[in-house]
């Protein structure tokens, strides 16, 4: 089927990139050959930085080509030899962006466009400017100015990210919700604590994904299990977190991993190593104050002071902050609460 359009252009901040974007570029791509995503911003957006939105388009949008771009991103291209503007800020003039669109198409992609399609009253002087600076005509095409396909925008979303969270696709809110972290020996109540926990925040959780292993294999684990499970750990975290709400609770970390495979062969790959590194926006520490519960797949009460004690020297050595729970489960949800809500 021949489209009404050889090469396209969308432009935006993408900050986030929303479902009113993604509708727009869908429309937009219908009636086009080719159609090209370009996307800056300055200044930055908190949690929108540069690398997030590059990855939100190549996971959304892997079939087209995108630009997000930056003023190193600019300086480099210019070091390669090519004549490109420098980047605008959002408070310069129209005609200023418009130029740095212009120059963008003939520098970067060696050629000029047949439309831009946006859903702003700017539009039309925006397609007749990059006529002026193409020598041809560029149409710009009107899709639902009035938002009544998505009725969001992106300052409305950076207000309430989580209230409206219907409105991005969750790969792109799975990068705002904040992971809470629990660590802790055996039979310290961290597996109780984390399905209790997420139940009280109206959340998900990612259950601990080598004690699964470790029964599902009779009580054996090789030494390539545990990377093994440092991947798919983190590999649950992304599914769940976009079905999540604000926060994910998570079972465990690879920091954990890390330690039974030290434990258990003295040695680990550097890829554990550095999944052990994870960020995780909450850490709390499950205190071994109550009696050891031996349920036929532990160690002693020894090896889980051991284990609480190496947790709390690595945090620390690490510079991680972290909060000591202690305590009842119903006082270690609380715990987890007050700490949550910063007071």
């Amino acid at each position: 089927m021949t489209r009404r359009f050889a090469i396209g252009l969308v432009v935006g901040k993408f900050a986030p990139l929303h479902l009113g974007h993604e509708w727009l570029i869908r429309q937009a791509q219908a009636q086009c050959e080719q159609l090209v995503l370009l996307s800056w911003s300055r200044p930055e957006r908190a949690g929108c930085e540069p690398e997030r939105r590059a990855n939100w388009l190549r996971i959304r949008f892997p079939e087209l080509r995108s630009w997000v771009v930056t003023p190193e991103w600019v300086a480099r291209q210019r070091a390669q030899g090519l004549a490109l503007p420098d980047l605008p800020d959002e408070s310069e003039p129209d005609a200023v962006q418009r130029q740095f669109v212009a120059d963008f198409c003939l520098a970067v992609l060696g050629q000029s466009v047949d439309a831009v399609f946006t859903s702003e009253a700017y539009g039309e002087g925006f397609a007749a400017h990059l006529s002026r600076c193409f020598g041809r005509a560029v149409q710009h095409v009107e899709i639902d100015r009035a938002r009544t396909q998505v009725p969001v925008s992106g300052t409305r979303l950076r207000a309430d990210i989580h209230g409206l969270r219907e409105y991005l696709a969750p790969l792109v809110y799975a990068d705002f919700v904040e992971r809470i972290a629990l660590l802790g020996g055996e039979s310290t109540g961290k597996s109780s604590l984390a399905a209790a926990l997420a139940e009280a925040l109206g959340t998900r959780h990612a259950a601990e994904y080598g004690r699964e292993l470790w029964e599902e294999q009779g009580g054996v684990l090789g030494y390539d299990d545990l990377l093994r499970i440092g991947r798919t750990q983190v590999a649950r975290e992304g599914e769940l977190a976009g079905q999540c709400r604000r926060y994910l609770v998570c079972d465990t970390t690879p920091l954990t991993t890390l330690f039974y495979c030290r434990e258990l062969f003295g040695r680990a790959e550097v890829e554990l190593e550095q999944l052990a590194e994870r960020h995780y926006h909450h850490l709390f520490l499950c205190a071994d104050d109550f009696p050891f519960v031996q349920d036929g797949t532990r160690q002693d009460e020894t090896f889980r002071r051991r284990q609480n004690q190496w947790y709390e020297q690595e945090l620390t050595r690490r510079g991680w902050p972290f909060t000591r729970l202690t305590g009842s489960l119903q006082q270690r949800i609380e715990q987890v609460l007050h700490s949550l809500s910063g007071t």
